[in-house]
């Protein structure tokens, strides 16, 4: 079977009768098996999905299927999905299986997607490689060398290497774009609150959105406009209406766009992403759009107070796991206090134990004023800068990542510049804004580079209709 361009040309063989989602599903399988050594799945659902998409093949039949009727999809393992097991990529969740779906989970089944099976990623979102997995690292199908990007790499990797149409991620900081530029795919981080986290596993619930990953913007509008919107079980969830995406995909004539100067001068940026960044916004140039370079002198306390902001939410969220009603449960305590101790001590791994040290540091009586109060004030600062930009422009453009993807284990000993790969990520992060990472070519050892583009806030619709106008002009 060969793969197809996008969910619309599926569903057209599905009502013209030549292709079943059974077949779309064995395909999905097949792909799976043979790429196991990816490690891109922690769970498949094998049985249940071909029993899914049997009944879905009947609904066709009679005229009654869903909007996403013949979409095969993945999703991360901080998702719920009822009475499957969900653990964040930890050891801490052992044995322990979700009692309810996420909103976005309910609303995918709701239109009949059929989701494959639950992938792997970083330990409760926390890394940029997808090597901090209790479930070991995930590889990146271009080459089995290099890291996929995270946290959402098993996520970004099942899509890249068609083991599913679409996938689910979580974009903390640039999970869902820095992954997604690695892999060569495009991935989508809603702005704050355009998508419930009712059902997702919380790392900083004052940043998390779930993310969209697939090869084309339509298929990512499709899903946004099923799983987006208001949520009774999420009090944080935007009452903003929710526009019919993938009606909405045709481009402006002339859009404003502004690019950060700062981000194409630094040092640490690999010569061929600011070539190809250069490139792509001189395309823009010469099909007529204004494009501009601003400044953003804020750039260099983006991740300072990200990282702040993020681990002092961590150390609150994950306080909750302490081997009492779930999960795993250390066989070495001798009182509650050494269970709760030796319980996460053992349950929680190396990198998710230095951000919630990290985390209760920065809340600590004598610190919270000097570094979590004063992250607050800059992430506000930060915000209303993007948005002055936005004021001016449709769109900023900058890379995704300072370089293509490393090398398995080149950053590990050294986690300051594994956090260094979030530089370019965690403004549209810190200012709550919607982003997009779209293939921007390859390097000279044919490594994916990514070009991303942030809008303002629920300006969705028109960051979708810019990125296909981009894709269908440089591809």
């Amino acid at each position: 079977m060969v793969h197809h361009r996008s969910l619309s040309d599926i569903q057209k063989q599905l009502n013209n009768g030549t292709l079943t989602c059974s077949a779309l599903v064995s395909y999905s399988l097949e792909n799976i098996e043979a790429n196991q050594h990816l490690n891109a799945f922690v769970d498949v659902y094998a049985d249940e999905a071909r029993k899914r998409a049997a009944g879905i093949d009947e609904k066709i039949k009679n005229g009654s299927a869903g909007k996403l009727a013949g979409l095969v999809i993945g999703i991360k393992d901080v998702i719920c999905h009822a009475d499957h097991p969900v653990q964040a990529g930890s050891h801490i969740l052992d044995g322990f299986e979700s009692q309810f779906n996420s909103t976005a989970v309910e609303r995918l089944l709701a239109e009949d997607a059929i989701i494959i099976g639950r992938n792997n990623c970083d330990e409760f979102a926390m890394g940029s490689s997808n090597e901090n997995s209790y479930f070991g690292n995930v590889l990146n199908a271009i080459d089995t060398e290099r890291v996929p990007g995270g946290s959402s790499g098993g996520s970004a990797v099942a899509v890249q290497a068609d083991m599913c149409h679409v996938s689910l991620g979580s974009d903390t900081g640039g999970s869902v774009r820095q992954p997604a530029a690695f892999c060569g795919i495009l991935g989508l981080k809603p702005t704050y609150s355009r998508i419930s986290r009712h059902g997702l596993i919380a790392y900083a619930s004052s940043f998390d959105s779930i993310g969209i990953f697939s090869k084309n913007v339509e298929d990512m509008a499709r899903v946004l406009e099923v799983i987006a919107g208001e949520d009774s079980y999420d009090s944080t969830v935007s009452k903003t209406p929710v526009p019919a995406y993938s009606t909405k995909l045709n481009p402006d004539n002339n859009y404003r766009v502004a690019y950060i100067r700062e981000t194409l001068e630094t040092d640490g940026l690999q010569p061929e992403i600011r070539e190809a960044t250069e490139k792509t916004i001189s395309k823009l140039t010469s099909m007529g759009h204004r494009v501009d370079a601003v400044d953003f002198p804020l750039l260099d306390y983006l991740l300072p107070a990200y990282y702040i902001l993020t681990t002092a939410e961590a150390s609150s969220n994950l306080s909750r796991f302490d081997g009492v009603k779930y999960g795993y449960r250390s066989e070495n305590g001798d009182d509650l206090e050494s269970m709760y101790k030796k319980t996460r001590s053992e349950g929680f791994g190396k990198e998710v134990k230095r951000r919630i040290m990290l985390g209760t540091f920065i809340l600590s009586a004598s610190y919270y004023d000097a570094f979590y109060n004063k992250a607050q004030k800059v992430r506000r600062m930060i915000r209303d800068l993007t948005k002055k930009i936005l004021s001016e422009y449709d769109f900023i453009v900058l890379p995704v990542t300072p370089t293509t993807a490393f090398k398995l284990g080149e950053h590990t000993a050294n986690p300051l510049e594994m956090y260094l790969a979030d530089l370019f990520t965690v403004q549209a992060s810190v200012s709550g804004l919607p982003a997009i990472s779209i293939p921007n070519g390859t390097d000279k050892a044919g490594l994916p580079i990514g070009f991303q583009i942030i809008a303002d806030d629920f300006q969705e619709d028109r960051l979708l209709a810019f990125s296909k106008m981009l894709m269908d002009h440089t591809s």
